[in-house]
Protein backbone atom coordinates (compact mmCIF):
# COMPACT_ATOMS: atom_id res chain seq x y z
CA UNK A 1 0.00 0.00 0.00
CA UNK A 2 1.22 3.17 -0.85
CA UNK A 3 2.61 5.52 2.09
CA UNK A 4 1.98 9.54 2.51
CA UNK A 5 5.65 10.24 2.46
CA UNK A 6 6.20 8.31 -0.69
CA UNK A 7 7.53 10.53 -3.20
CA UNK A 8 6.23 8.83 -6.33
CA UNK A 9 2.69 6.93 -5.47
CA UNK A 10 2.37 3.79 -6.77
CA UNK A 11 0.12 2.50 -10.07
CA UNK A 12 -2.73 2.27 -7.03
CA UNK A 13 -3.27 2.66 -3.44
CA UNK A 14 -5.77 -0.13 -3.08
CA UNK A 15 -4.99 -2.87 -0.36
CA UNK A 16 -2.99 -5.84 -2.32
CA UNK A 17 -2.63 -9.64 -0.94
CA UNK A 18 0.84 -9.08 1.63
CA UNK A 19 -0.24 -5.72 2.79
CA UNK A 20 -0.94 -5.53 6.37
CA UNK A 21 -4.48 -6.83 7.02
CA UNK A 22 -5.30 -4.56 10.09
CA UNK A 23 -8.51 -5.07 11.59
CA UNK A 24 -9.77 -6.39 8.62
CA UNK A 25 -11.78 -10.18 8.65
CA UNK A 26 -12.86 -11.54 5.30
CA UNK A 27 -16.23 -13.17 3.66
CA UNK A 28 -15.86 -15.17 0.41
CA UNK A 29 -18.97 -16.32 -1.36
CA UNK A 30 -19.44 -19.89 -2.10
CA UNK A 31 -20.77 -19.28 -5.15
CA UNK A 32 -20.42 -16.54 -8.30
CA UNK A 33 -22.37 -13.36 -7.28
CA UNK A 34 -25.54 -12.87 -10.51
CA UNK A 35 -25.55 -9.30 -11.42
CA UNK A 36 -28.26 -6.93 -12.38
CA UNK A 37 -26.75 -6.01 -15.48
CA UNK A 38 -26.49 -9.58 -16.49
CA UNK A 39 -23.62 -12.36 -16.31
CA UNK A 40 -22.30 -13.18 -12.66
CA UNK A 41 -18.79 -12.79 -10.72
CA UNK A 42 -16.98 -14.97 -9.20
CA UNK A 43 -14.48 -15.06 -6.28
CA UNK A 44 -16.38 -12.77 -4.45
CA UNK A 45 -14.84 -11.62 -1.09
CA UNK A 46 -15.75 -8.71 0.97
CA UNK A 47 -13.56 -7.64 3.77
CA UNK A 48 -14.96 -6.18 6.99
CA UNK A 49 -14.09 -5.34 10.58
CA UNK A 50 -16.55 -5.69 13.49
CA UNK A 51 -16.42 -3.80 16.74
CA UNK A 52 -18.84 -4.95 20.09
CA UNK A 53 -20.14 -8.68 20.86
CA UNK A 54 -22.81 -10.49 19.31
CA UNK A 55 -25.38 -11.05 21.70
CA UNK A 56 -26.82 -14.66 22.24
CA UNK A 57 -29.83 -14.06 20.22
CA UNK A 58 -28.15 -12.01 17.43
CA UNK A 59 -30.40 -9.13 17.70
CA UNK A 60 -27.46 -6.21 18.31
CA UNK A 61 -26.30 -6.48 15.12
CA UNK A 62 -26.00 -2.76 12.99
CA UNK A 63 -24.57 -2.34 9.74
CA UNK A 64 -22.71 0.40 9.09
CA UNK A 65 -22.31 1.27 5.74
CA UNK A 66 -19.35 4.36 3.75
CA UNK A 67 -19.59 6.65 1.31
CA UNK A 68 -17.64 6.51 -1.72
CA UNK A 69 -14.09 6.77 -1.04
CA UNK A 70 -14.50 5.26 2.38
CA UNK A 71 -13.85 1.43 4.13
CA UNK A 72 -14.48 -1.05 6.60
CA UNK A 73 -12.09 1.34 9.08
CA UNK A 74 -15.45 3.07 10.73
CA UNK A 75 -13.58 2.62 14.29
CA UNK A 76 -9.93 3.35 15.34
CA UNK A 77 -6.66 4.64 14.98
CA UNK A 78 -4.41 4.52 11.80
CA UNK A 79 -1.89 1.55 11.83
CA UNK A 80 -0.76 -0.84 9.71
CA UNK A 81 -3.15 -1.70 7.27
CA UNK A 82 -5.36 1.38 8.25
CA UNK A 83 -3.67 4.56 6.50
CA UNK A 84 -6.62 6.73 8.25
CA UNK A 85 -8.27 6.69 11.94
CA UNK A 86 -11.98 5.58 11.78
CA UNK A 87 -14.49 7.68 9.47
CA UNK A 88 -17.32 7.98 11.85
CA UNK A 89 -14.98 7.53 15.21
CA UNK A 90 -17.09 10.17 16.76
CA UNK A 91 -20.33 7.92 16.35
CA UNK A 92 -19.10 4.70 17.01
CA UNK A 93 -16.98 3.15 20.38
CA UNK A 94 -17.87 2.93 23.64
CA UNK A 95 -20.36 5.39 25.07
CA UNK A 96 -20.78 6.87 21.56
CA UNK A 97 -24.06 6.99 19.71
CA UNK A 98 -23.34 3.48 18.08
CA UNK A 99 -21.84 2.00 21.36
CA UNK A 100 -19.81 -0.77 21.03
CA UNK A 101 -20.36 -2.28 24.46
CA UNK A 102 -24.16 -2.27 23.98
CA UNK A 103 -24.22 -3.04 19.76
CA UNK A 104 -22.21 -5.44 17.66
CA UNK A 105 -21.60 -3.02 14.93
CA UNK A 106 -20.68 -4.27 11.31
CA UNK A 107 -18.78 -2.27 8.39
CA UNK A 108 -17.95 -3.94 4.86
CA UNK A 109 -15.66 -2.20 2.12
CA UNK A 110 -18.09 -1.93 -0.36
CA UNK A 111 -17.71 -4.73 -3.65
CA UNK A 112 -15.99 -2.62 -6.28
CA UNK A 113 -14.21 -1.12 -3.59
CA UNK A 114 -10.47 -1.72 -3.11
CA UNK A 115 -9.52 -1.49 0.30
CA UNK A 116 -10.06 -5.33 0.70
CA UNK A 117 -12.74 -6.26 -1.34
CA UNK A 118 -13.17 -7.61 -4.84
CA UNK A 119 -12.61 -5.27 -7.20
CA UNK A 120 -10.87 -4.02 -9.53
CA UNK A 121 -7.80 -3.89 -8.91
CA UNK A 122 -8.15 -7.52 -7.19
CA UNK A 123 -6.29 -10.80 -8.88
CA UNK A 124 -9.21 -12.51 -11.22
CA UNK A 125 -9.69 -15.77 -10.38
CA UNK A 126 -7.57 -18.38 -11.67
CA UNK A 127 -4.78 -15.87 -12.42
CA UNK A 128 -2.47 -12.69 -10.64
CA UNK A 129 -3.46 -10.19 -12.85
CA UNK A 130 -6.08 -7.21 -11.38
CA UNK A 131 -9.44 -7.66 -13.29
CA UNK A 132 -8.21 -4.30 -14.05
CA UNK A 133 -10.96 -3.15 -16.97
CA UNK A 134 -12.47 -6.11 -17.27
CA UNK A 135 -14.13 -5.77 -13.86
CA UNK A 136 -18.08 -6.09 -14.51
CA UNK A 137 -20.43 -3.05 -14.32
CA UNK A 138 -22.15 -3.08 -10.78
CA UNK A 139 -25.21 -1.41 -9.29
CA UNK A 140 -25.77 -0.90 -5.86
CA UNK A 141 -28.40 -3.94 -5.74
CA UNK A 142 -25.47 -6.33 -6.54
CA UNK A 143 -23.00 -4.56 -3.32
CA UNK A 144 -26.08 -5.33 -1.33
CA UNK A 145 -26.75 -8.61 -2.25
CA UNK A 146 -23.17 -9.30 -1.67
CA UNK A 147 -23.73 -7.43 1.85
CA UNK A 148 -26.47 -10.25 2.56
CA UNK A 149 -24.42 -13.10 2.03
CA UNK A 150 -21.92 -11.68 4.97
CA UNK A 151 -24.74 -11.15 6.79
CA UNK A 152 -25.87 -14.66 6.35
CA UNK A 153 -22.32 -16.25 6.76
CA UNK A 154 -22.21 -14.16 10.55
CA UNK A 155 -25.25 -15.62 11.16
CA UNK A 156 -27.33 -12.07 11.37
CA UNK A 157 -31.00 -12.97 10.17
CA UNK A 158 -32.06 -9.40 10.73
CA UNK A 159 -29.83 -6.02 11.77
CA UNK A 160 -30.67 -3.83 14.82
CA UNK A 161 -29.87 -0.96 12.56
CA UNK A 162 -28.89 -0.28 8.94
CA UNK A 163 -27.04 3.38 8.74
CA UNK A 164 -25.30 5.34 6.16
CA UNK A 165 -24.66 8.04 4.35
CA UNK A 166 -24.30 9.38 0.85
CA UNK A 167 -23.21 6.32 -1.22
CA UNK A 168 -23.89 4.24 1.83
CA UNK A 169 -27.30 5.51 2.44
CA UNK A 170 -28.18 4.18 -1.46
CA UNK A 171 -27.18 1.03 -0.41
CA UNK A 172 -29.14 1.50 3.19
CA UNK A 173 -32.26 2.18 1.18
CA UNK A 174 -31.65 -0.62 -1.22
CA UNK A 175 -31.23 -3.31 1.94
CA UNK A 176 -34.52 -2.09 3.32
CA UNK A 177 -36.40 -2.27 0.21
CA UNK A 178 -34.97 -5.74 -0.94
CA UNK A 179 -34.70 -7.31 2.40
CA UNK A 180 -37.51 -5.04 4.68
CA UNK A 181 -37.50 -8.47 6.81
CA UNK A 182 -33.93 -8.42 7.85
CA UNK A 183 -33.84 -4.40 8.43
CA UNK A 184 -35.23 -3.74 11.81
CA UNK A 185 -34.30 0.02 11.78
CA UNK A 186 -33.06 2.68 9.29
CA UNK A 187 -30.78 5.72 9.47
CA UNK A 188 -30.23 7.58 6.24
CA UNK A 189 -27.96 10.52 6.36
CA UNK A 190 -27.65 12.78 3.01
CA UNK A 191 -28.54 10.78 0.69
CA UNK A 192 -31.28 10.25 -2.24
CA UNK A 193 -33.78 7.39 -3.23
CA UNK A 194 -32.19 7.83 -6.94
CA UNK A 195 -29.07 9.47 -8.52
CA UNK A 196 -30.64 12.96 -9.86
CA UNK A 197 -29.52 14.16 -13.86
CA UNK A 198 -27.15 17.07 -12.05
CA UNK A 199 -25.69 13.99 -9.41
CA UNK A 200 -25.34 12.21 -12.58
CA UNK A 201 -23.56 15.15 -13.98
CA UNK A 202 -21.15 15.97 -11.70
CA UNK A 203 -19.98 12.26 -11.74
CA UNK A 204 -19.67 11.99 -15.31
CA UNK A 205 -17.07 14.84 -15.57
CA UNK A 206 -15.19 13.08 -12.79
CA UNK A 207 -15.10 9.58 -15.17
CA UNK A 208 -14.19 11.52 -18.06
CA UNK A 209 -11.46 13.32 -16.07
CA UNK A 210 -10.02 9.56 -14.55
CA UNK A 211 -10.22 7.74 -18.11
CA UNK A 212 -8.80 10.76 -20.20
CA UNK A 213 -5.98 10.43 -17.99
CA UNK A 214 -2.79 8.79 -20.65
CA UNK A 215 -2.01 6.25 -17.89
CA UNK A 216 -5.76 4.85 -17.26
CA UNK A 217 -4.77 1.67 -20.39
CA UNK A 218 -8.28 0.94 -20.05
CA UNK A 219 -8.34 0.41 -16.88
CA UNK A 220 -4.84 -2.16 -17.05
CA UNK A 221 -2.83 0.15 -15.56
CA UNK A 222 -1.98 -2.37 -11.95
CA UNK A 223 0.97 -3.62 -13.39
CA UNK A 224 2.24 -1.05 -15.06
CA UNK A 225 4.25 0.72 -12.09
CA UNK A 226 2.53 4.43 -13.06
CA UNK A 227 -1.60 4.49 -12.46
CA UNK A 228 -4.10 7.33 -13.87
CA UNK A 229 -3.33 9.64 -10.92
CA UNK A 230 -3.39 13.08 -12.95
CA UNK A 231 -6.97 11.98 -13.49
CA UNK A 232 -8.03 10.40 -10.36
CA UNK A 233 -6.87 13.79 -8.58
CA UNK A 234 -8.70 15.69 -11.10
CA UNK A 235 -11.97 14.37 -10.23
CA UNK A 236 -11.30 14.38 -6.72
CA UNK A 237 -10.32 18.29 -7.05
CA UNK A 238 -14.00 18.53 -8.66
CA UNK A 239 -15.87 15.75 -5.87
CA UNK A 240 -14.62 18.04 -2.94
CA UNK A 241 -16.14 21.08 -4.10
CA UNK A 242 -19.53 19.50 -4.67
CA UNK A 243 -19.08 17.74 -0.88
CA UNK A 244 -18.32 20.89 0.55
CA UNK A 245 -20.26 24.82 0.74
CA UNK A 246 -19.53 28.11 -0.83
CA UNK A 247 -19.49 30.29 2.28
CA UNK A 248 -17.30 27.66 4.41
CA UNK A 249 -14.69 27.69 1.46
CA UNK A 250 -14.77 31.31 1.31
CA UNK A 251 -14.33 31.93 5.23
CA UNK A 252 -11.75 29.23 5.12
CA UNK A 253 -9.68 30.55 2.40
CA UNK A 254 -10.64 33.51 0.86
CA UNK A 255 -8.76 34.78 -1.58
CA UNK A 256 -5.56 34.32 -0.02
CA UNK A 257 -2.74 33.03 -1.42
CA UNK A 258 -1.01 29.92 -0.47
CA UNK A 259 2.36 30.75 2.02
CA UNK A 260 4.81 32.89 0.16
CA UNK A 261 3.27 31.91 -3.30
CA UNK A 262 2.24 34.83 -6.01
CA UNK A 263 -0.83 33.60 -7.68
CA UNK A 264 -0.03 36.45 -10.79
CA UNK A 265 3.37 34.41 -11.30
CA UNK A 266 2.85 30.38 -11.04
CA UNK A 267 1.85 30.34 -7.20
CA UNK A 268 -1.17 29.37 -5.82
CA UNK A 269 -4.32 30.29 -3.80
CA UNK A 270 -4.83 28.56 -0.75
CA UNK A 271 -8.18 26.72 -1.65
CA UNK A 272 -6.14 25.83 -4.76
CA UNK A 273 -3.37 24.41 -2.29
CA UNK A 274 -6.54 22.44 -0.03
CA UNK A 275 -7.89 21.12 -3.06
CA UNK A 276 -3.94 19.88 -4.38
CA UNK A 277 -3.75 18.32 -0.86
CA UNK A 278 -6.55 16.21 -1.00
CA UNK A 279 -6.28 15.00 -4.86
CA UNK A 280 -2.63 13.99 -2.94
CA UNK A 281 -4.22 12.04 -0.37
CA UNK A 282 -7.08 10.41 -2.53
CA UNK A 283 -4.30 9.06 -5.18
CA UNK A 284 -2.13 7.26 -2.55
CA UNK A 285 -4.89 5.67 -0.40
CA UNK A 286 -7.29 4.93 -3.39
CA UNK A 287 -7.89 2.85 -6.67
CA UNK A 288 -8.94 4.71 -9.83
CA UNK A 289 -10.37 1.37 -11.59
CA UNK A 290 -12.52 1.14 -8.23
CA UNK A 291 -13.34 5.10 -8.01
CA UNK A 292 -15.17 4.54 -11.56
CA UNK A 293 -17.05 1.69 -11.06
CA UNK A 294 -18.47 2.82 -7.65
CA UNK A 295 -19.03 6.59 -9.67
CA UNK A 296 -21.25 4.40 -12.09
CA UNK A 297 -22.94 2.40 -9.31
CA UNK A 298 -23.96 5.84 -8.08
CA UNK A 299 -25.08 6.72 -10.87
CA UNK A 300 -26.79 3.66 -11.36
CA UNK A 301 -28.99 3.95 -8.23
CA UNK A 302 -32.80 4.26 -8.14
CA UNK A 303 -34.72 1.84 -5.88
CA UNK A 304 -38.41 2.20 -7.92
CA UNK A 305 -36.43 0.96 -11.01
CA UNK A 306 -38.14 -2.59 -12.05
CA UNK A 307 -40.10 -2.00 -8.79
CA UNK A 308 -43.14 0.16 -9.93
CA UNK A 309 -41.27 3.82 -9.42
CA UNK A 310 -40.40 5.21 -6.13
CA UNK A 311 -43.28 5.60 -4.13
CA UNK A 312 -44.07 1.74 -4.84
CA UNK A 313 -40.64 0.72 -3.99
CA UNK A 314 -40.26 2.98 -0.57
CA UNK A 315 -44.05 1.56 0.42
CA UNK A 316 -41.95 -2.03 1.06
CA UNK A 317 -39.71 -0.42 3.81
CA UNK A 318 -40.65 -1.72 6.94
CA UNK A 319 -38.22 -0.73 9.22
CA UNK A 320 -38.49 2.80 12.10
CA UNK A 321 -36.85 5.12 9.90
CA UNK A 322 -34.87 8.45 10.23
CA UNK A 323 -33.98 10.67 7.25
CA UNK A 324 -31.32 13.40 7.67
CA UNK A 325 -30.04 15.88 5.48
CA UNK A 326 -27.45 19.11 5.57
CA UNK A 327 -29.09 22.20 5.15
CA UNK A 328 -25.76 23.41 3.22
CA UNK A 329 -25.35 20.20 0.85
CA UNK A 330 -25.67 21.32 -2.54
CA UNK A 331 -24.91 17.41 -3.88
CA UNK A 332 -27.66 15.77 -2.25
CA UNK A 333 -30.13 18.89 -0.86
CA UNK A 334 -32.79 18.43 1.66
CA UNK A 335 -35.54 18.08 -1.26
CA UNK A 336 -33.93 14.27 -1.54
CA UNK A 337 -34.45 13.81 2.36
CA UNK A 338 -37.88 15.37 2.70
CA UNK A 339 -38.68 12.92 -0.47
CA UNK A 340 -37.50 10.11 1.64
CA UNK A 341 -39.06 10.51 4.69
CA UNK A 342 -42.36 11.28 3.14
CA UNK A 343 -42.30 8.38 1.10
CA UNK A 344 -41.01 5.75 3.64
CA UNK A 345 -44.32 4.84 5.80
CA UNK A 346 -42.08 4.35 9.32
CA UNK A 347 -40.12 7.44 8.64
CA UNK A 348 -40.16 9.93 11.58
CA UNK A 349 -40.01 13.87 10.29
CA UNK A 350 -36.54 14.29 8.49
CA UNK A 351 -34.06 16.16 10.23
CA UNK A 352 -31.80 18.79 9.45
CA UNK A 353 -28.08 18.99 10.50
CA UNK A 354 -26.87 22.71 10.44
CA UNK A 355 -23.57 23.18 9.37
CA UNK A 356 -21.41 25.12 7.28
CA UNK A 357 -19.75 21.78 5.62
CA UNK A 358 -22.30 21.18 3.08
CA UNK A 359 -22.53 17.28 1.76
CA UNK A 360 -19.64 16.34 4.60
CA UNK A 361 -21.35 17.32 7.21
CA UNK A 362 -23.10 13.68 7.66
CA UNK A 363 -19.59 12.95 8.72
Amino acid sequence: MSTAGAAVPAATGAWREGDPPGRRQWYAAEKPLPLEAGGELPGVRLAFETWGRLAPDRSNAVLVLHALTGDSHVHGPAGPGHPTPGWWDALVGPGRALDTDRWFVVAPNVLGGCQGSTGPASARPGGDRAWGGAFPFLTQRDQVAAEAGLADALGIDRWALVAGGSMGGMRAVEWAVSYPERTGALLLLATTAAASAEQIAWADIQLHAVRGDPHWQGGDYHGSGRGPHAGLGLARRLAHVTYRSEPELGARFGRLPQGSEDPWRGGRYRVESYLDHHAAKLVRRFDAASYAVLTEAMNAHDVGRDRGGTRAALARVTARTLVAGVDSDRLYPLAQQRELAALIPGADRPRVVESPYGHDGFL
